[in-house]
This record gives C-alpha cells, sequence and structure tokens, in this order.
C-alpha cells in the first residue's frame, strides 16, 4: 500500500527552472511537486489533485498515427516527442514524474546517503593518474579533493622543471550547469591547446584554442561540433567535424588560427547517412586519419600532417562486409581486416600498395576461436588485444616475426587493454590490467627485456584487497543449447546456497565486448551479499563475430533469451535466489531489459534500465534522429517488411501487455542525443495505462544530462545511489 503524502503546487516558470541536479540534491521532504501544467495535459487524475494521495502520474492519450511505408500504428504518447525540449505539458509530465520517483523513494534517503558515502569513500580525493610523454613533456592528468573534474598538467623532460596547469576542467565547469570535457590535444611544438567541451549533454561540442605561454584564448569558437578536433603540423591549423541536424558527424573543415570561422574549408564531406565519421592524428605523426564507419563497413582516409592545405585520400575503398583499422609507422601499415577472416587478422603492407590489398602480407592469420580486438605498433613489435570467451588477453608479435608471447594475467577472466601509448618509437607498451575483483592497474611492459612493471593500481577503498572477492567464468547452456559465457563476481566465501540475491547484468549489441572490468559501485550491492554477473549474450562480440551475427537483425531474439536463459540457470545452480533476482541493462542493453520485461513468466523481480532504446520502429524509421540510419545494419530497416514485422515482435514499447510485471526503475537523460528522453517516456507512461498489479514503476528524468548522465565523478554516482537503494528497498534489503 503506498503512503499518502501531499501534493505541493509551483508555477510553470518554477517548473522550467528545476534542472534536474538541483532538484535532486535538495529533495521537498515528504512531498510531491506537481505542475498545474502538468493537471492540465492530463497527466494526473483530477482525485490526486484533490486528494493528495500520492498516486503515479498519468500521461494524457492523443492517438498518433505512425505510417511506416503503408504500415501503420497508433501511438498514443507520441506527443511527449519535442525536439525543442521546451514545450510546458512535456517538461511538466517529466517533472512531475521525477517528483513521484522523489516522494516514493523519500523513506530510503538514508540509504541513499549511506551508499553514496560508501561509493564516494572507494575514489580517491587526490587521485594521479601516471604521466606520459609527448613531443619535449611530460603530461599529467589528477584530481583534486572534492573537485569533480580532472586537471591536465604537464612539466618539461629537464630535471627539476615545474608542473604547469594547462586545463582546469572545474574553472571550466564553475558557471554551472552540466558540462563535459571532450577531447583536448597540444599541437605538435607544443605552444597552444586546443579542446572541446560538452554544456548541454547533447554531444555537441565548443572548441577553445588556448597560448599555453600567456594562458590567452584565441577570440575564435567552433560551436556545435563533434569532440575530436586535430592539429596540422604548421601549429596553426586544426581539422574537425561538423554535424548535421541528426548529429551525425557528416564534414571534416579545416580551420586556420585568427581565420574567421566562415572562411573555414571543407576537405571532406561524406553523403551516405549510413556512415558516421571520427578524425585523430596518427600514433606516427605524419597524417591526419577520417575513419568512416558503418555498421559492417568502414573507409579511412589519410591526409598529410604537413600540408596545411591537404586533400584526403583513401587508403582503401569501402567495401560491403569489410572492416578494417590501420596503424602508421612512416611508410609501413598495418591493418587489423576481417577481409575473408571473419574475427579479423593483421596484415602488413605499404602505403604505396594500400589501395591493392592482393600485395598485403599476413602478419597474423585469423582463427575461428578468437576475435582481434585492437592493435598499436611499436618499433620492432605489434601489440594485440584478443578477445577469448570473455577474456581479453594482451599479445606481443616481433615485428621481425621471432617473438610471441601473452601478457600474464592472473583472474578467470581479465581484460588486459592497451592503454594510452602516443610514441610509436620506443619499447615499452603500456596496458591496463582489471578484471571484476582487480582495480584497475597501469603496467609498463618491456618485451625484449621481459620486464612488466607495474606503475600504479587504483584506489578501490579503505582496507580493501582483491582477496576479499572471488570471480570466475562459467557457461549456461541456452534453450537452443548454446553455451553463454557468465562472469561472477561475489565475496569471499560465498557459496551456491540458493539464497543470494543476483544482479545480471546484460548488453549484446553492436559486437561490443562485455569487458569483465572492476566496478566500484558494485561493491555496495556484493558487501550486502549480491551475486553480481555479466551475462555474455548473443549480439556482442564476446565469442568473436559469429556470436555477434548470432544477435543481430533476424538473429536478435538470442540476444534476449540468452538473458533469460542464463537467469534462470543462476537460480538453477544455487547462486540466486529465485525471488531476488535483478536485471540491469544500459541503451542497447535496455533494448535487452525492455524485451525481458514484457515476456512472461519472468525470472526477475526487479528490472533497472538506463536510457533505455524500447521505441524500436519509430525511431529506426526516423532518418532525423541521431544514429538511426547508421544502424539499420544492426537492429534491421522498418522500410523492409519482412524487417519491420520481426522489429515489431519484440519492441518492448509496441509489445505492452496487460499483465503482471517485475519492479521497474527507469532513467532518461532530457538532452539525450542517442537514445532520446521520449523513447522510455512513452514507454512507462503505456506501461503504467496498462500493466496490472501493484509492482513499483519510477521513471526519473536527468532535466540537465544527457546519453551519460552527470560527468562529474561524484556526482554521477547519485542516481546510482538512488537505484541501489530502490533494489534494496524492493528486496526488503534495506537495513
Amino acid at each position: 500500500m503506498m503512503p499518502e503524502i501531499r501534493i505541493v503546487f509551483s508555477t510553470f516558470p518554477e517548473v522550467l527552472a528545476m534542472k534536474r541536479p538541483e532538484f535532486a540534491s535538495n529533495r521537498i521532504a515528504a512531498a510531491v511537486f506537481v505542475s498545474w501544467w502538468a493537471l492540465l495535459a492530463g497527466c494526473l487524475p483530477q482525485s490526486t489533485a484533490t486528494t493528495g494521495v500520492l498516486t503515479p502520474p498519468m500521461a494524457g492519450v492523443r492517438p498518433h498515427v505512425v505510417d511506416v511505408q503503408g504500415r501503420k500504428r497508433t501511438d498514443p504518447y507520441y506527443w511527449l516527442r519535442d525536439d525543442t525540449r521546451s514545450d510546458a505539458a512535456v517538461l511538466g509530465y517529466l517533472n512531475a514524474e521525477n517528483a513521484y520517483l522523489d516522494a516514493a523513494l523519500a523513506h530510503t534517503r538514508p540509504l541513499q546517503a549511506q551508499l553514496l558515502a560508501e561509493m564516494s569513500a572507494r575514489i580517491d580525493p587526490e587521485d594521479t593518474g601516471v604521466p606520459w610523454r609527448e613531443g619535449n613533456h611530460w603530461y599529467l592528468e589528477r584530481y583534486r579533493s572534492g573537485q569533480e573534474y580532472p586537471v591536465i598538467t604537464r612539466r618539461p623532460m629537464v630535471p627539476h622543471a615545474p608542473e604547469t596547469v594547462i586545463l582546469d576542467a572545474n574553472e571550466r565547469a564553475a558557471a554551472g550547469g552540466f558540462y563535459a570535457l571532450g577531447t583536448w590535444e597540444v599541437s605538435p611544438d607544443g605552444q597552444r591547446l586546443a579542446f572541446t567541451e560538452d554544456r548541454a549533454g547533447r554531444e555537441m561540442h565548443d572548441l577553445v584554442v588556448r597560448d599555453l605561454h600567456t594562458g590567452a584564448e584565441f577570440p575564435e569558437r567552433l560551436s556545435g561540433i563533434a569532440a575530436e578536433v586535430a592539429w596540422a603540423s604548421d601549429n596553426r591549423t586544426i581539422y574537425y567535424l561538423a554535424l548535421d541536424d541528426a548529429l551525425r558527424s557528416y564534414q571534416v573543415r579545416r580551420h586556420v588560427l585568427g581565420t574567421p570561422v566562415e572562411s573555414d574549408v571543407l576537405v571532406y564531406e561524406e553523403k551516405d547517412i549510413t556512415f558516421d565519421m571520427s578524425l585523430h592524428r596518427s600514433r606516427d605523426g605524419n597524417f591526419i586519419v577520417i575513419q568512416l564507419v558503418s555498421t559492417l563497413s568502414t573507409e579511412m582516409r589519410l591526409i598529410d600532417a604537413a600540408t596545411a592545405a591537404g586533400v584526403s585520400h583513401v587508403f582503401l575503398s569501402r567495401q560491403p562486409d569489410h572492416e578494417y583499422a590501420v596503424d602508421l609507422d612512416g611508410t609501413d601499415a598495418f591493418v587489423l581486416s576481417n577481409r575473408n577472416a571473419p574475427n579479423f587478422r593483421i596484415l602488413r603492407t605499404t602505403l604505396a600498395d594500400a589501395a591493392d590489398p592482393a600485395r598485403w602480407q599476413e602478419f597474423l592469420p585469423e582463427r575461428r576461436d578468437v576475435l582481434l580486438l585492437d592493435m598499436q605498433v611499436f618499433r620492432d613489435f605489434v601489440a594485440v588485444n584478443e578477445v577469448h570467451a570473455g577474456t581479453v588477453k594482451l599479445r606481443i608479435l616481433g615485428r621481425d616475426g621471432r617473438s610471441d608471447f601473452y601478457a600474464a594475467g592472473r583472474d578467470a577472466a581479465y581484460a588486459a587493454l592497451l592503454d594510452n601509448n602516443p610514441e610509436v618509437d620506443t619499447d615499452t607498451v603500456r596496458y591496463r590490467y582489471t578484471s571484476l575483483a582487480t582495480p584497475p592497474e597501469v603496467h609498463a611492459l618491456r618485451p625484449r627485456f621481459g620486464e612488466d612493471q607495474l606503475l600504479k593500481q587504483e584506489f578501490a577503498g579503505t582496507g580493501f584487497t582483491p582477496d576479499m572477492l572471488r570471480t570466475e567464468q562459467i557457461f549456461i547452456p541456452a534453450r537452443d543449447g548454446t553455451g553463454v559465457p557468465v562472469t561472477l563476481l561475489y565475496a569471499a566465501g560465498t557459496q551456491p546456497d540458493g539464497a543470494h540475491a543476483l544482479f545480471l547484468h546484460g548488453y549484446g549489441a553492436y559486437g561490443s565486448v562485455f569487458d569483465p572490468e572492476f566496478t566500484r559501485e558494485i561493491l555496495s550491492l556484493v558487501d550486502r551479499g549480491f551475486v553480481y554477473a555479466i551475462a555474455h549474450v548473443r549480439g556482442g562480440g564476446d565469442m568473436g563475430r559469429a556470436w555477434y551475427e548470432a544477435g543481430r537483425v533476424f538473429q536478435k531474439k538470442n540476444t534476449f533469451t540468452d538473458f533469460v536463459d542464463v537467469a534462470r540457470g543462476l537460480v538453477r545452480l544455487g547462486w540466486a535466489a529465485p525471488e531476488r533476482v535483478v536485471g540491469f541493462g544500459r541503451s542497447a542493453g535496455g533494448l535487452l531489459i525492455g524485451v525481458v520485461a514484457n515476456e512472461k513468466p519472468n525470472p526477475f523481480t526487479v528490472l533497472v534500465t538506463e536510457v533505455p532504446f524500447v521505441d524500436v520502429i519509430t525511431t529506426m524509421a526516423d532518418e532525423t534522429i541521431p544514429l538511426t540510419s547508421y544502424e539499420w545494419d544492426e537492429w534491421g530497416d522498418p522500410r523492409q517488411a519482412d524487417q519491420y514485422d520481426y522489429m515489431l515482435s519484440y519492441s518492448p514499447y509496441d509489445q505492452v501487455r496487460a499483465q503482471d510485471y517485475p519492479h521497474l526503475f527507469v532513467t532518461a537523460g532530457l538532452w539525450d542525443a542517442r537514445v532520446q528522453y521520449w523513447e522510455p517516456a512513452k514507454w512507462v507512461a503505456r506501461l503504467r495505462a496498462t500493466k496490472r498489479g501493484n509492482s513499483k514503476l519510477y521513471f526519473s528524468t536527468d532535466m540537465g544530462a544527457g546519453h551519460a548522465g552527470l560527468a562529474g565523478r561524484y556526482l554521477r554516482l547519485k542516481e546510482t545511489a538512488m537505484e541501489y537503494a530502490f533494489i534494496l528497498d524492493t528486496l526488503g534489503m534495506a537495513k
């Protein structure tokens, strides 16, 4: 039975002024904030306003026909889409949902505060990274006590040289509101700093250029661009990416410092809307690299960094189903390619022979059971990340073919990931080692001498040691007999006795590998008796390319059934009590959770989903929405009848039913450019109007952030603390 809580009314201007971070940090004690605009929009039944009893907001119904190639669906909550993020009725509804959530969880505030304190205590207040060399300087990223954002410093490579702050993101964020530092790049001569920053969470960045001797900023400003920038060798020319109306990077432009932005030169324009692009300077410093990417195809274009007015030329023309990446060392090129090799192989060529793959030489062949994930080329060797059944290993191969070995791993499942290595001409490779039980470590490996030096292990709380935890990997059969890898984390001494709560995390999209990395926050649940598990479901790349293909387009349902079968298998094996199973997914993983929520019978008591992609048909049919055209090869193109039917059969928004549902906690970001806020908003509205029973349904919209939430290292923990408090309270484990 829900508690009775009085409602406090306010005027619409105050609604617009309510940014989510401020509202979250100044809770209205035992009261619900509801705008009268929400009432006018039909978001609440009239009885709520008159009785003062806490009942959830109910969005008004305004039928709208969505027509996709003659196939029509009626969407009663389409009106919740507002591209301007300024519609009074829409904002009123979102704020009413936020207020309902705050009131409903008011009794958990002490627990939220306790969880937040625990998570914050696992962060080193004076966290300092490991210095790296670029040019004639050592660079370092550090944090100061109590501050949210990094400080970037450098010092010359001479004895006793002083350290200088070149960028303090805390000062940049001091104006208030959302802030995220994009990328930063120092000019080749070390004299100037270019950095990008996002002040809305929309992933539209502004470029700032600073003179590092005087501290003065150049007067020109570039706004609404992608995060990546790259310097030409003249130290005056900057390449950047312009965004189209769908926030797709579609143009490379060139800006010369001291000239009007309006005169910037168009270097390259991508007209195929199924391709996105990124930009960086090659590790050997010779080229500006444009990487054009669709779901199943890539193309790389090179610009001579030494020529300020350089034009781009193709390394190898795009071909269907050919993905590749290149690392350069002078005239040598190493190519990571899936051409005739679904799990990728590495080939060696020269820039002169790049356009003729028949002249390429194989350096590392493909293997059926190993996915090649990444590579970096060094003077004497090539470092490769390989995925072995969910574990990411680091392999070192001599360029002369005489040496071949793996960096040591000491956990049942782990990730030894290539780190920041800006130099090619070095005998040292840095990598980051981590597992579910091991906080990230930075290592410096010198293959020639057999030396592996630990440079840093990240702080995980006073008194924490990895031997307090246990991790292992098991395989659980899916309903079709396929073994699904599962990585487990639990406290030392835990036994599979059927008494534990389970937090099961899934993703399964884009062929992404779900690295078994350490997560500080999850310790607050593990310390309370939870078993944490990653389900490496099909659709990811954890078991190679075939694993991805088995969870894409017409095989997508394998992703969802794998997750359900893993949950049931963990209960069967005693790793979870059947009444204490929690499922979690984010973004594309939120689609997974949305589908699972509709399935009956359902093995989950609680489901938590952040920024979930749940309105599959409407979104994938709308090319004006960011990422849509880029992802037709991933989910399907609803303009094709057979693909429309398949997607419709699982789309969470379209498959909401009049049935009992698990307890649900759903989040959104008002400025999200990847999963628009209205997808989860519409889904929650339809669930409220349709579902049966008394299960909880809470919806939180961050009114001042986007897809990734708040960027500050402490600020981002507030939402997690609320979610965990909801989980513990719902499972009766709050004490």
